[in-house]
């Protein structure tokens, strides 16, 4: 017996043997599932995948090829029931409702935001020629957002609502939720009600560019300059037990991000493959081409979202942006 516990041991000590070496005892989880959502603000996550990016990075931290295996989730509620109940390591939002997931789940499981998805402006469009403001808005419009509330675009609103009436929530009677694309046939055949729509690219684009819309106001001079629009999260849990593997995520973005901007056409061209979209390749490559957006994974007045939320109410501890986002982001100058 003491001449098999020495020979553990001494196993113990050799590099590589397996048994009970330090590096297998605390091994990182071999498999990344991310929850993917529709649209071109989440192109970075397309193309990370398409390239195989993770898995490049995940070898490069020293880790075996990371799985990664990428879902659709529909909804935010089933997002994170899934997160919780540990069928999903990595979710994706808006940044505004992710910030109320965090404050939601604190104590039971404790989120962390992993990465920004880049900073896209948010337009809200109208077809009624009378409205110019917020302040042109009557009865007889209809806003219509994703959801009512609290995603990302109800939020923008009422920040601006706040600011033009000092009153938070004085458009909330007027929104609807409905889908983006449900939206933009509206706005653009003038049918089911809907006056106006608060939304991201490329259904922004296609209205304007339509010449049936125009524009009202733009989250960016509502929040001050440029913002993160979607961000990816996690539990602190998964980001305490897998460090590389979330440092080979935010790397993987890092390319993704480099490799858009140094090839636009070619992302376009993806972004419809991957996708599976009848959008024109060029009409794709101009919005990726717009200066106003930017693919980053550092995060941008996040600050101002987690400001507005607590001060009407909606969550119960002001958390700054690093607090909300893994250590592995607070060097890159977020705000």
């Amino acid at each position: 017996m003491r001449t098999r516990a020495l020979l553990l041991l001494a196993a113990a000590l050799v590099p590589g043997f397996g048994i009970v070496n330090a590096s297998t005892a605390n091994a990182e989880q071999a498999e990344l599932r991310i929850a993917q959502q529709f649209g071109i603000a989440y192109l970075p996550l397309i193309v990370a995948k398409e390239q195989k990016l993770i898995e490049k990075h995940s070898v490069a931290n020293g880790l075996p090829e990371t799985k990664v295996e990428w879902l659709r989730i529909s909804g935010a509620a089933g997002m994170n029931d899934a997160l919780i109940s540990g069928s999903l390591d990595f979710a994706t939002a808006g940044v505004a409702p992710a910030i109320l997931t965090w404050d939601k789940l604190r104590g039971k499981a404790d989120i962390s935001l992993i990465s920004s998805l880049g900073s896209m402006p948010n337009v809200l469009t109208t077809n009624n020629p009378n409205v110019k403001t917020l302040k042109d808005f009557t009865d007889t419009d209809r806003i219509a957002l994703p959801s009512v509330k609290v995603g990302f675009q109800p939020i923008v609103l009422q920040i601006a609502a706040d600011k033009a009436f000092g009153k938070y929530d004085q458009l909330d009677y007027l929104t609807v939720s409905v889908p983006h694309p449900d939206a933009t046939t509206a706005i653009l055949t003038g049918t089911g009600g809907i006056t106006a729509h608060f939304t991201s690219p490329p259904f922004v684009q296609q209205q304007l560019e339509s010449g049936k819309a125009h524009a009202v106001l733009d989250s960016y001079d509502v929040l001050g300059g440029p913002h993160t629009f979607n961000v990816v999260y996690g539990t602190q849990k998964y980001v305490a037990a897998n460090p590389k593997t979330v440092d080979a995520f935010v790397a993987a973005l890092d390319e993704a991000n480099l490799w858009i901007k140094a090839n636009p056409a070619e992302a376009a061209k993806l972004y419809i493959e991957a996708e599976k979209s009848k959008l024109d390749p060029a009409f794709v490559e101009r919005i990726i081409r717009d200066p106003k957006i930017n693919f980053t994974t550092a995060p941008e007045r996040v600050d101002v979202f987690t400001d507005f939320e607590f001060k009407i109410g909606l969550i119960k501890q002001k958390p700054g942006w690093k607090e909300l986002f893994q250590p592995g982001l607070h060097s890159k100058g977020g705000s």
